[in-house]
């Protein structure tokens, strides 16, 4: 399986695959904002910035997949990008079910992106926060968006490590060897 994996992360359509899922999401959260009227939270940005984050691992990996030194940049870029987004979901769908239950909980009302990585002045349409956390005005299988995007980021997750682990696997020169 490690071997497979290896040979897929030095070809460019399992990374053009990875750009298109991740842009996928990025333009679902964007048609949620702006054709349903679904104000994204301060959550829902982070979330998109780890998508966008993934998108870029993608993107950069797309350059050169057999080199290695930037494999293991997108690799971990990807990794860390999800494990980002993970958190994010994860702290959001707290939030909601603290709200379901009754209780008070807030969230910032703007994004603290560092001076060098000011996303929501360079991106506003895309990384500026206009919602507040924790209101589930969407749902599909009993998940909300944060829940869905949970899952996504764990399968991303996921998916990162066990190619990350599969880079120190060798891979045969002569197909007919095992």
């Amino acid at each position: 399986m490690f071997k497979t994996l290896k040979s897929l992360s030095m070809q460019r359509w399992p990374w053009l695959l990875l750009a298109l899922t991740a842009l996928a999401m990025e333009l679902t959260g964007l048609y949620f904002q702006y054709a349903l009227n679904y104000q994204p939270c301060i959550k829902c940005i982070y979330i998109r910035v780890a998508f966008a984050g993934i998108l870029l691992a993608a993107l950069l990996a797309l350059l050169a997949p057999r080199n290695v030194m930037l494999r293991f940049a997108a690799l971990s870029l990807w990794l860390g990008s999800a494990l980002y987004g993970l958190y994010q979901a994860q702290e959001l769908v707290n939030i909601e079910q603290i709200l379901a239950e009754g209780g008070f909980t807030t969230c910032a009302l703007f994004a603290d992106f560092p001076s060098w990585l000011a996303l929501d002045k360079w991106l506003p349409a895309v990384f500026e926060v206009t919602g507040t956390c924790g209101g589930v005005d969407w749902q599909f299988a009993s998940l909300s968006m944060a829940g869905w995007s949970r899952v996504l980021m764990a399968a991303y997750g996921v998916s990162a490590l066990l190619i990350l682990l599969s880079q120190f696997s060798k891979i045969s020169r002569n197909p007919y060897r095992g």
